[in-house]
């Protein structure tokens, strides 16, 4: 019916604009509250969840007292909901969508009833398109039982391979993998809670626990952990996230429960509602961490460990905001050093940064390197020797020494080479003191008949 004609029939109707949006951001909402049943919770538009249940139920008496529970919850928290338990996706989700049974048992099919089950619901239970659900119905094939002894290969002609695929999904001739949310943690510990608790303290504890938990799986693989993350499930059904990062792999109990509270104090505390009933822990990622037997050399036992302070360091101000320097295998200076985040360096690149040795001939770089080459005027005696004197920032500089150059050539073996022309360096040092790393760009009429002058860096 219309929106007119059905307020001229009932005038204190009220409507409210649809939002789409809103509505998908609140059905993830719901779907997160579900991760306290399962971790594999998944969304089929548009307004339905999947939960993959298995191994799951005895932690809740079964399935009646899983879908007791996940009922009386979302009642409360002001939604209507119809929930249905079948050992395949599309009965189960035919059944939360087209049973009309009064009976609460209905909702809950018995291993193997999915055919018995399925017989006289319509068509298009099978979430099929509408058009295909129309064309059924032109043929008389009205409900699924319909479709069952009927020969495959004049339906998947007639109808297409889609209606035979969802048949097969729904009686569990094939399976039909869903596509959770979270991606599926390799390591999962939990601790649910008769009464809910609040304190900073007990939450830390219970961490703790659950990192041991964590700490002797990852053992026997010899793994450690990455990346932890603690999910705290309020009795509203609100849940607060807790993510930390590691430079290397861990799974020292101490060390990770720290982060956490390096972690609570930078999101200034919790927010317990009134209170958690349930918190999990996962690793979400991992790596290799096999035992080695400690060095008995004093020196070497000595050495500081900045992994740990780096880890503070991403914890309490962000991964992005530490930065590690690494050398690049690049000519240009501007390029020969990239700055990644301290805590994906990995423990391999988290060593001191190479200096060349002392009889190196290897050229020395300033201290100080511009952002940016700033351009001067500079006079020398011929044109591929070093300057005489030049001008920065408005000021006329003496050159007292300088010795060079250092000729760094285009990186022609790259599209579009960040250098185009020929880079003469030299280190110079002016009459007041200053020393300074400046180059000229172009070779004197071979490429241009104009070379023209940076300055790019500072020396101390």
């Amino acid at each position: 019916m219309g929106l007119a004609d059905a307020r001229a029939r009932y005038p204190a109707l009220l409507t409210i604009d649809a939002d789409p949006a809103r509505d998908q951001a609140m059905l993830e909402r719901i779907a997160e509250f579900c991760e306290r049943y399962t971790p594999l919770v998944a969304i089929d538009p548009p307004r339905n969840l999947i939960l993959d249940i298995s191994g799951c139920t005895h932690l809740f008496g079964g399935e009646a007292g899983l879908r007791h529970d996940m009922a009386d919850r979302l009642h409360k928290a002001g939604f209507s909901t119809r929930i249905a338990i079948a050992d395949t996706v599309g009965c189960a989700s035919a059944l939360a969508r087209y049973n009309r049974a009064q009976d609460d048992k209905t909702f809950i099919v018995a291993q193997g009833g999915e055919r018995e089950c399925l017989m006289r619901m319509p068509v298009a239970a099978l979430r099929l398109p509408q058009e295909t659900v129309e064309l059924l119905d032109t043929f008389g094939l009205r409900q699924i039982g319909d479709l069952y002894n009927r020969p495959r290969a004049p339906l998947t002609a007639r109808f297409g391979e889609d209606l035979v695929r969802r048949l097969d999904q729904a009686l569990g001739v094939e399976d039909e993998p869903i596509s959770p949310l979270s991606p599926v943690q390799p390591y999962i510990a939990e601790q649910r809670f008769a009464e809910p608790i609040g304190r900073e303290e007990d939450v830390l504890g219970t961490i703790e626990q659950l990192v041991h938990q964590l700490a002797r799986l990852m053992e026997r693989r010899q793994e450690g952990g990455r990346c932890f993350i603690a999910d705290l499930f309020r009795v509203d059904g609100a849940i607060q996230r807790l993510v930390i990062t590691t430079g290397k792999p861990l799974r020292e109990t101490a060390a990770i429960r720290r982060l956490f509270t390096e972690r609570l104090a930078q999101t200034q505390g919790l927010d317990p509602g009134f209170g958690y009933d349930l918190i999990r822990l996962s690793a979400g990622h991992s790596d290799a961490l096999p035992d080695r037997q400690e060095n008995l050399d004093a020196a070497e036992r000595q050495r500081p460990d900045i992994t740990s302070l780096i880890d503070r360091f991403g914890v309490r101000f962000g991964r992005q905001s530490t930065l590690w320097l690494q050398p690049s295998n690049r000519h240009p200076p501007e390029y020969a050093i990239t700055a990644i985040s301290a805590s994906e360096a990995g423990p391999a690149k988290t060593e001191a940064f190479p200096l060349p040795p002392q009889d190196s001939l290897s050229p020395l770089r300033p201290i100080r390197l511009f952002a940016h080459p700033e351009p001067i005027d500079a006079l020398a005696e011929v044109p591929d020797g070093p300057p005489l004197r030049f001008r920065w920032r408005r000021l006329i500089h003496d050159v007292a020494a300088a010795e060079g150059p250092e000729r760094i050539a285009p990186e022609w073996w790259r599209d579009g080479s960040v250098l185009p022309l020929t880079r003469d360096y030299f280190r110079v040092e002016t009459r007041e003191g200053a020393r300074v790393w400046l180059y000229r760009e172009g070779l004197y009429e071979r490429e241009t008949a104009r070379p023209h002058w940076f300055i790019h860096g500072l020396f101390a």
